[in-house]
């Protein structure tokens, strides 16, 4: 299994509005994917206005196959484009693929 963590660093004053996109859509888009999101969280220290999320794949080539046809989506793209009317949600987005260590069940 192939973990990928993403980190976004969260336009100032736009967390609300990528939680609900997520909440509300993303969400559901990504399942359509199969792509599972293991659990989501917020930056402890709210100034720093950091959203990050775990997502599962069996493999990476899987996760390629997955997000392309998430990001050519229709529903994705709609969303997509509703939701940053007012600009874009999202400054800058990191990734960290992850795998378990062996010893961890």
């Amino acid at each position: 299994m192939l973990y990928e963590l993403r980190i976004y660093d969260v336009t100032p004053g736009k967390m609300d509005a990528i939680l609900n996109r997520f909440r509300d859509g993303t969400i559901s888009i990504f399942a359509k994917h199969e792509m599972k999101v293991t659990n989501f969280w917020v930056d402890a220290d709210e100034s720093k206005e950091r959203l990050y999320y775990v997502l599962e794949h069996p493999d990476m080539a899987s996760r390629e196959r997955n997000f392309q046809a998430f990001f050519e989506d229709p529903e994705w793209l709609e969303l997509k484009e509703k939701s940053e009317v007012d600009g874009p949600l999202h400054e800058k987005i990191e990734v960290v693929y992850m795998k378990k260590a062996p010893f961890f069940k």
